[in-house]
């Protein structure tokens, strides 16, 4: 819709510079009804949901009155243009407005209109944002001692017939608590409690109930970012980082995971007295994947995990006689379901960071494994629909898979893998490739 509206917006300030220039005329008025018309015209699109209105639109909602209030103005004015035609200006004012019309359309066009992956539960969706504050542990990211707080957002079934289980999911390293708001939509709809964390400073951005905003920490960021570079990180400083990634994100979920359940015995909000408190699983994304599995080693209240498109960090061992890692030798007995793009597919047997995901482990020989051929790391995401330029951008291109195909039928796959792990309802089976 952005590129569209923005396309029509070229053309028509060429068109109609051309139209001055070859008539030797300014053609105001006309140019004023035009200005008023399209105002009335974006408004008739948004009140009829053609034009979905959201954040990507504010700016170009703005210049549009400006321009139908400054229009109207003029026409009721109704003075006579005694200015002399000139070329030049016509030209540079047509030129100011394209630039302008890029400028307040850029939003729709980094994050465009696009229709929602499928919902097929029967329940109605509804989402609740909360702030925990971790009274035991201190910030580290910040130097004004005051306790970490956790930003989490749930997505649960309005009206659910009974008790339903709950599931915590972990973003990526950069990512976002929404980050596969789709997936919890979906869930959600089929009675589970899905709460997602956003994980100060590991997180892009957060803001807290209060106002508190937390932007991505820069010396994380820079971790992150050298983690796959040669000759930045020896393999020993490589795994005392993972080391320390993993215990502010265990700690985060483990603390968001207790909370609940402690709110569940003492608080009287429907959120937690709607959920089974017997039924957890754990799922995410990349690192949050990867604290997921941590995880399932860890607690025993989990019953259920899946890992998305990320190393088993949990199960690395750091051997210094050969400088690399090993496969911790110890059975992962959770029930596992790994979901991987072709960026991490083809890492298996190459890179040792992923040892212990090698389809040949022993200790992993119940988890259920499944690979989306064409797909890139961010596919497994919501991003490359919320904003395909930006996702290309990070991924260095576009995926090949299509993009509703990949994050439906990882829906679909992760809702039967809790169903059978966490309801009993049916048997999970899964192709290898998809």
């Amino acid at each position: 819709m952005g590129n569209l509206l923005l396309l029509i917006a070229l053309t028509f300030e060429i068109a109609f510079a051309i139209y001055c220039v070859v008539t030797k005329e300014n053609h105001k008025k006309i140019k004023n009804w035009i200005r008023i018309a399209v105002f009335i015209a974006f408004v008739l699109l948004t009140l009829t949901s053609v034009i979905e209105w959201s954040f990507r639109w504010v700016m170009l909602a703005v210049l549009l009155f400006i321009l139908a209030v400054t229009a109207a103005i003029s026409l009721i004015r109704n003075k006579t243009n005694t200015k002399k035609f000139k070329t030049s200006s016509i030209v540079w004012k047509s030129i100011m407005m394209m630039i302008v019309s890029v400028f307040v359309l850029a939003p729709a066009i980094v994050f465009p209109q696009h229709k929602s992956p499928k919902v097929t539960g029967d329940y109605e969706v509804a989402t609740a944002a909360y702030t925990y504050v971790d009274k035991n542990r201190i910030e580290e990211f910040t130097d004004k001692g005051d306790n970490r707080f956790v930003n989490v957002e749930f997505w649960y079934p309005k009206k659910a017939d009974e008790k339903s289980p709950l599931l915590v999911f972990s973003h990526g390293a950069y990512g976002i608590k929404s980050s596969n708001a789709s997936t919890y939509t979906e869930l959600a709809s089929h009675g589970y409690v899905v709460v997602s964390i956003d994980h100060p400073y590991h997180s892009f951005f957060t803001r807290s109930e209060d106002g508190t905003a937390a932007m991505i920490n820069a010396d994380y960021n820079n971790e992150i970012n050298d983690m796959n570079k040669d000759g930045i990180y020896t393999k020993e400083e490589l795994y005392g980082a993972i080391q320390k990634w993993m215990k502010l994100r265990t700690d985060d979920m483990n603390f968001v995971i207790d909370t609940i359940l402690d709110k569940a015995k003492n608080d009287n909000n429907p959120i937690y007295q709607q959920i089974n408190t017997e039924k957890i699983g754990v799922f995410g994304h990349s690192m949050g994947g990867a604290a997921s599995v941590w995880l399932g080693r860890e607690r025993n209240d989990i019953e259920a995990v899946v890992n998305i498109d990320a190393p088993f960090f949990s199960d690395l061992v750091y051997k210094k006689e050969i400088n690399d890692f090993v496969a911790k030798d110890e059975d992962f007995k959770t029930p596992l379901l790994n979901i991987y793009s072709d960026d991490v597919w083809g890492q298996l047997d190459s890179n040792s960071t992923y040892v212990a995901n090698k389809l040949n482990n022993e200790h992993f020989k119940n988890a259920s494994t499944v690979h989306f051929q064409g797909a890139n790391h961010l596919s497994l995401t919501d991003l490359p629909l919320f904003s395909p330029i930006l996702a290309n951008y990070i991924q260095g291109g576009k995926a090949d898979i299509e993009q509703y195909y990949c994050i439906e039928t990882e829906n679909e796959l992760i809702l039967q893998f809790f169903d059978d792990k966490l309801k009993g309802i049916g048997h999970f089976t899964s192709k290898e490739t998809y």
